[in-house]
C-alpha cells in the first residue's frame, strides 16, 4: 500500500486527459487545434487565433478583430503490454479510454495598442483504466483526474513591431483513483483496494513576448509559471484484509508542484503561399523529485503502511523540439503539417503503470477552411509513436511487477473560430 498511495496521489497534479498524448510526463499540448496541425512547432509566434491566449499573450495583439474560438481534441490510444507480476494477472494493454480534450478563447481588442482576452483549456492530463486482474495492480489500477484552467489576459503593443501580454492563471483540479492492495492470506485473490480523492485550486501566470523581426519573420517567448498545489482529500480502505477498518476513511494532503516551461519559436513567411515554423520547450521536470503523502488520524495498525509516505520520483528536465510549415491552397483553404520530438522526464527505476512513457515522435496533418471571411474552421490529425518503455518495481508488501510497454496513439482535433 505504501507505493500505491504516492503513485495515486501524484495523479491528482493532472487533468482530463491521458499520460499517453502529446507531451512529456503528464503535459499536454492540445490547447489550440490550428497549432496542432504544425506539430505546435509556432506555438509561440503564429498568434492565428484567439488560441494564441495559451500559446502566447503578446499575440493578442496581432488579432484586430474581436473573435471566439471552441474547440477539443480526441484521443485513441494503444498499448501492447509483455510483463508478469509476482502473484500473477493480465496484461491486455489498451489502459487509456477514448478521452476528450475541451478549449475556448475570447479576444478582443479595445484600440491599437490593448487588448484583452479569456482562455479555458487543460495544461496536463491522465487517465488510465486497466482491466480487472492486471498484473501491475498493486502499482496501478485506474486513474481519473480532471482540471479547469481560466485565465483572463491583457497585451498590449509598444509599436507594430513588439508586443507583450500576460494572464493569471486559475486552476482547479479533482481527482479519483484507486490500486488494489495484497491479501496476504490468499495472494493474488480477493484482493483489497485503496481509493483516494482529493481536490485544490492554485494561481499561476503566462506571459509572454512577441516580435515582428523582419517583415517576414516573427520570433516569439512564452514563459508559463509553475502551479503550487496543496491536495486536501480523503483515503478510503476497502477489502477484508483490513479486517475493522474495512471502508474506514481518512484525511489526506499532498504538496506538490506542476513545472514551469518556457517555449520559444519562429513563424517565417516564406512567400504569399507558404509560412514556415520552427520551436522548443524547455520544461522544469526536475521539480518532481519525491512526492510525501500525509494521512491524518489512521491507526496505529495501519500506520506504517498509510501515515507519512514518501516516495522519490528523480525526473529529469525535458526538452521538445518541432518544426512545421503551412500552404495556403487558395483564399478558403490553408493545408498544415508538422513533426515533432518530445524527451521523457521519467526513469528507469521510478516509472509506474500510472505514467508508463518515454522519449516520443508526432507526425502532425492539419487543414483551415474559411468559407467566409467570418468564420473559420480548423482540423488537425497527429500520430504519436513511443519508444519502447520497461517498468521494474519492487516491494516487500506487493511483490514484483516487470513490463514492456509498447505506445502509440491517434489524436483529432477540429475548432471554430468567429469573428465579429
Amino acid at each position: 500500500m505504501k507505493r500505491l498511495m504516492l503513485k495515486t496521489t501524484l495523479g491528482l497534479a493532472v487533468t482530463l486527459a491521458t499520460g499517453q498524448l502529446y507531451a512529456a510526463g503528464f503535459a499536454l499540448n492540445e490547447q489550440s487545434v490550428s497549432g496542432m496541425g504544425t506539430g505546435f512547432a509556432g506555438r509561440s509566434s503564429s498568434a492565428e487565433d484567439a488560441s494564441t491566449v495559451y500559446g502566447n499573450p503578446a499575440g493578442m495583439s496581432r488579432i484586430k478583430r474581436e473573435q471566439v474560438s471552441v474547440g477539443a481534441a480526441a484521443i485513441v490510444a494503444k498499448t501492447d503490454i509483455s510483463g508478469r507480476g509476482t502473484f500473477g494477472g493480465s496484461n491486455d494493454g489498451d489502459m487509456v479510454p477514448f478521452v476528450g480534450v475541451p478549449m475556448g478563447y475570447y479576444v478582443k481588442p479595445l484600440d491599437d495598442n490593448w487588448t484583452v482576452g479569456f482562455g479555458l483549456y487543460a495544461p496536463f492530463g491522465l487517465v488510465t483504466d486497466y482491466e480487472s486482474g492486471f498484473a501491475g495492480r498493486y502499482w496501478g489500477d485506474k486513474s481519473h483526474v480532471a482540471v479547469v484552467t481560466l485565465q483572463p489576459t491583457v497585451s498590449y503593443a509598444f509599436n507594430e513591431r513588439v508586443s507583450i501580454g500576460f494572464g493569471p492563471t486559475f486552476n482547479r483540479l479533482e481527482g479519483e483513483l484507486t490500486s488494489a492492495t495484497l491479501n496476504r492470506a490468499t495472494p493474488g485473490r480477493n484482493d483489497g483496494e485503496v481509493k483516494i480523492k482529493g481536490d485544490d485550486t492554485a494561481v499561476g501566470f503566462n506571459v509572454g513576448v512577441l516580435v515582428q523581426a523582419t517583415d517576414d519573420t516573427r520570433v516569439g517567448l512564452t514563459y508559463h509559471s509553475k502551479v503550487k498545489y496543496k491536495l486536501d482529500g480523503h483515503t478510503k480502505v476497502e477489502g477484508s484484509g483490513f479486517g475493522p477498518f474495512n471502508g474506514s476513511k481518512y484525511d489526506a494532503s499532498l504538496d506538490i508542484d506542476t513545472p514551469e516551461s518556457v517555449d520559444f519559436s519562429v513563424t517565417h513567411e516564406l512567400n504569399q503561399d507558404w509560412t514556415l515554423y520552427a520551436g522548443s520547450t524547455w520544461t522544469r521536470w526536475s521539480r518532481l523529485k519525491e512526492i510525501s503523502v500525509e494521512n491524518d488520524g489512521v491507526p496505529a495498525a495501519l500506520r506504517s503502511s498509510i501515515g507519512t509516505i514518501t516516495e522519490e520520483q528523480n525526473w529529469h528536465d525535458t526538452w521538445s523540439h518541432a518544426v512545421g510549415a503551412a500552404y495556403k491552397l487558395n483564399k478558403q483553404w490553408t493545408l498544415r503539417t508538422g513533426f515533432s520530438v518530445d524527451q521523457s522526464p521519467t526513469n528507469n527505476t521510478n516509472r509506474s503503470p500510472r505514467i508508463p512513457t518515454g522519449d516520443r515522435a508526432i507526425l502532425s496533418l492539419g487543414a483551415g477552411w474559411s468559407p467566409t471571411d467570418d468564420l473559420t474552421f480548423d482540423f488537425a490529425y497527429s500520430y504519436l509513436k513511443e519508444e519502447d518503455t520497461k517498468i521494474n518495481l519492487v516491494s516487500a508488501t506487493k511483490g514484483a511487477y516487470q513490463a514492456k510497454y509498447e505506445n502509440s496513439a491517434h489524436g483529432f482535433g477540429t475548432s471554430v473560430t468567429y469573428r465579429f
